[in-house]
Order: structure tokens, then sequence, then C-alpha cells
């Protein structure tokens, strides 16, 4: 919300044990709603008299709302990393955030300054993104090669883990993909040798019944090459169908030489590393699963966009739907998520969206038979969308997209499906966030194939991704609710977890807390 964000440095109340809060209800919370809603977000935004700058660089907060036989409760607790730990200790930002540096610490002698820029920076821990399962754990995560180990009852910061450890890669994704049976899929960069590139998707089997853990058992799948040898795309997330893995290069690149000489040059952070590649436009890699390979002679490129969310991706008839959330062209949308634009009266926030890449909710569809006789002509013959996809004389295939949701400054992001039912299957309904000009006001519901929309909008409330959780038995793709945390600065209950009717998009009930509550990005229901 413009003008409150300074206010959330408030938020920090430093305590050893999670904070409970009771709730006031108002509406029916349907009776079958027995778990937990999990959500990691930045929690404290400023150490020490030093304001953190970006949204990605405040402390990790989790936050827990209760639901039992009608009644609300919510906790939270910052968790311990080393991030938080030392900044604590040392009353400092002393691990460099994402766009925030770190800087030695000025107490100690020019000696010990001067060898600290050599050394190297820590790379952060602060997993404020999102939390996931991983066998019978639950793991708070962001996208470096660290996750955090906490216990979802408690709130206890259990163990940091280093995915090197297990893995080849420099990190993972906050998005992973879970199947029925627990296995988990994720992709993430790997620096290899000679400073080869490549980007590997991994697969982490379910819970044996043993004492072993999942991650002992983890192992690349397959590996995609990269475009550019010193320059890997930014990766947030990736598609999976059941046969397939679908994973979308962009012209978002991590400047590598930059990136490692960054750590001895003062003052950078993650985000100065990033830059754009005007020329390449966005690359579509397809692999298969099972048995898993690359499939090189699959060549999809098209117009260059940014992209954050993948929202489903199903097979039909031959061809791969791939329906994302997109933001057209190739300027980095996370410049205009710096703590200082959001904090901006909202005419300046405005003005500053305008400037930005504009969102568009865009399916593409990859054909996977691809006949060479067949040049300049459309290989899509799916009768329901106007995508299309042309092979070119250099073998490469260039894919034009049907836009299913569009609004000028208009974004449908932090999307959602129903995830046990729909993944990786042909679907009708995503639910997700409406950012007007970035400041998300609404939460939106979006039928793919017809491209009806319906919103859940209040006054000077603003929402966070929505989560659908199905109705027990459930045979109707929406018959379930949603759920998403809403603050309301200003009230005297500035915050509520909002429980919708997800086939009509209205309200069951509100339950709300007398504290405020920082911005959560994403999370996941525990029943």
């Amino acid at each position: 919300h413009p003008g409150q964000v300074t206010s959330l440095s408030q938020v920090s109340d430093r305590l050893k044990n999670s904070r409970m809060f009771h709730s006031m209800c108002a509406g029916v919370i349907p009776s079958w709603l027995g778990g937990s809603l999990l959500r990691m977000g930045p929690g404290q935004f400023e150490v020490g008299g030093e304001p953190f700058n970006h949204l990605f660089d405040g402390q990790a907060l989790i936050h827990k709302f209760d639901l039992k036989n009608g009644q609300v409760t919510y906790y939270r607790r910052f968790i311990r990393t080393d991030a938080y730990v030392r900044a604590m200790t040392e009353n400092r930002v002393v691990i460099t955030e994402f766009g925030t540096a770190a800087y030695p610490d000025p107490c100690k002698n020019i000696f010990s300054r001067f060898f600290t820029y050599f050394k190297g920076i820590e790379v952060t821990d602060n997993c404020l993104v999102n939390i996931y399962p991983i066998g019978e754990d639950f793991y708070a995560v962001t996208e470096t090669n660290y996750i955090t180990k906490v216990d979802p009852d408690s709130l206890e910061t259990l163990k940091k883990v280093d995915l090197c450890k297990y893995l080849s890669v420099n990190g993972v994704t906050a998005h992973p993909h879970t199947e029925a049976d627990g296995t988990v899929y994720n992709i993430g960069n790997c620096f290899g040798k000679n400073m080869s590139l490549a980007y590997n998707i991994v697969k982490i089997p379910p819970a044996q019944g043993d004492e072993s853990e999942p991650l002992e058992k983890s192992k690349v799948v397959v590996q995609i090459p990269s475009s550019e040898r010193l320059k890997p795309s930014y990766v947030h997330s990736f598609g999976m169908t059941d046969n397939y893995f679908v994973f979308v290069e962009q012209p978002v690149k991590i400047n590598l030489l930059k990136f490692l000489s960054a750590w001895s040059i003062r003052g950078a952070s993650y985000m100065d590393c990033f830059e754009s590649n005007y020329s390449m436009g966005t690359w579509f890699h397809l692999a298969t699963k099972d048995p898993a390979a690359y499939m090189s002679s699959h060549k999809f490129r098209a117009s260059a966009f940014n992209l954050f969310h993948h929202i489903n991706s199903y097979e039909d008839q031959g061809f791969i739907v791939v329906d994302l959330c997109t933001w057209k062209g190739h300027d980095f949308v996370y410049n205009y998520l710096y703590l200082a634009n959001v904090k901006e009266e909202w005419e300046e926030v405005k003005k500053a969206a305008t400037r930005a890449p504009q969102p568009e909710v865009r399916r593409y569809v990859l054909p996977l038979d691809i006949h060479r006789e067949e040049q300049g002509k459309n290989l899509v013959s799916l009768s329901y969308t106007t995508a299309t996809a042309v092979l070119h004389s250099d073998g490469t295939i260039w894919l034009e997209p049907e836009v299913l949701f569009s609004g000028p400054r208009q974004a449908f992001e932090f999307p959602q499906i129903n995830y046990s039912q729909r993944r990786g299957k042909e679907y009708s309904f995503a639910y997700g966030l409406g950012l007007n000009h970035f400041i998300p006001d609404k939460i939106v519901k979006l039928n793919v194939q017809t491209k009806e929309t319906w919103v859940w909008q209040e006054e000077d409330c603003y929402p966070s991704e929505p989560l659908f959780v199905p109705t027990p038995g459930a045979t109707e793709e929406d018959d379930g609710v949603l759920l998403s945390i809403v603050v309301k600065p200003g009230a005297e209950r500035p915050g509520f977890l909002l429980v919708l009717d997800a086939m009509k998009l209205t309200e069951l009930s509100r339950a709300e807390v007398n504290t405020i509550i920082p911005v959560t990005l994403h999370g996941v229901y525990k029943p």
C-alpha cells in the first residue's frame, strides 16, 4: 500500500517465541476446513537504523492461520536464519540481500575490513518467498542454495540445509511441482566446469518410510543448456505435464562475471547483477519426463517477455498448452519493486508503472510433431485457441500467443489452480491476485477457456495470493474455497484471513486480527 510500507518495520516484535493473536470471525467458516494456512513474506524492513531497499529483502516472517471448529488463531514468528540472527546480534545488515548490499563492520580495523572484501560475501538464507513440504518435513525457501527446515506447528526454525551438498545446483526456484505420491521436481541454475552453464531439473523422491531423508536421495534428472555461455536467464518457475517439463528461458539475465566479482566490490547486491538481452527474445525448451531427456530438436522462440509464474501446462492431441503470467519486453519487472518506488504517493506509483513492462496472461501452444516440409504454415490445429506456431527455414518454430487476460497496467499474478486435480491436465479456472499498477487490490478468478472473470474487491483492502482448497470429495473443478490474507491499513483490525467461495467468488467469512500483517508472497495449506 503506497505510503504504508514504512510502518511495516514496526511489525518486528523480536520475540524469541511465536506470537499468537486471537481473531474475530464474521460469517461462517466451512466445517470441513480444518488445517493451517502457512505463508511466507518479508517482516522487517530495517535493522540498526539501516533500511532494506527492496521488497524481497525484508527478514523472513512465517505466518500461520489455524482453522479448527470454525475458529481461527493467527501465529507468526521470524525464521532464525543466519541473515536474521546475525543482523539482530550486530544490529546492522550483515548478509547481502536481493537489493541491499552488506558492508563490513565499520568498527573493525582497516585491515580486517580490507580482507572482508576479498573473502567474498555470504549467500543469503533469508527464506521469505515460499514454504512447501519435502517428504514429511516443511521448508521455507528463497531462490539460493539454502533452504530452512521449520516446524509447521510451533513455527520453530529447525535446520539450515545447503542443497549443494546433495545436488549440482547453485539454487532452485521457490516453485517446485509435487506429484500425488509426494515426489518433488524443481529447476535451478548450475555453474559447471569451465564456467559452462545449464539449467538442471532435479527430482526429490517421496518419504520412504525408513529414517532416510528424501533430500539424500535427490538427483538431477535432466540438464537443459543455456543459450548464453556466461549469462543464465533468471528462472522463477517452470511447467510440468504428465510426460514433459517446460522451461521458458527469458531475456532477463544474470551476468555471471559481474555476479562473481560483485562479492568483492563494495556495495553490490543481487539486483546489480541482472541485465537484459535485447536481441534474444524468449526461448521455450522441452524435456521428456520418463525417461528424462532434453528435446534438442524442438527449438521454440517467441518475442521478449519477463516471466515469473507459470499457471498450468497440459498435453492435448500432440500439443503442449502453456499458460503464463507474462510482462511484455526485456526490462526487468523487479526494478520497479524497490521500496522507494512502492512508498511513493499513488500518483507517483502509477507514473512508475507506466514505464514498466505491461502484464498479460498468455497461452502458448507447442507442437510435438514437427514436419520439416510445413515451413511458414501454422502447425497448431487445436480448435479452441488462436495461438500459433510457425516453422522457419532455420528449424526454429516461432510462437505467437493467445491473450487470455489483458488490461492497461492490470496484472493477473500469483496464479493458483485446483492443483491436486488439474496440475498438468486440461483445466478451466485460474485464481490470482489483481495488481493495479503493481498494487494488489483485488482477487480475480479467470476462466481460461471463455476468458470470463470474477472479482472480489473492497476499498482500502490489499489481498495476497489466493490459495485454492478443494471441498472434500468434490467433483467440480472450482468446488472449494480461496484463502487470502488481506491487509487493511489504518483499520482497527488491520489484517484478516479472507475465505471466499471459489465458485462464485463471494465472501463466506473473515477472521480479523488486531495487528499489522505485512505483505506475504507465497504459501501452502496444510490439511
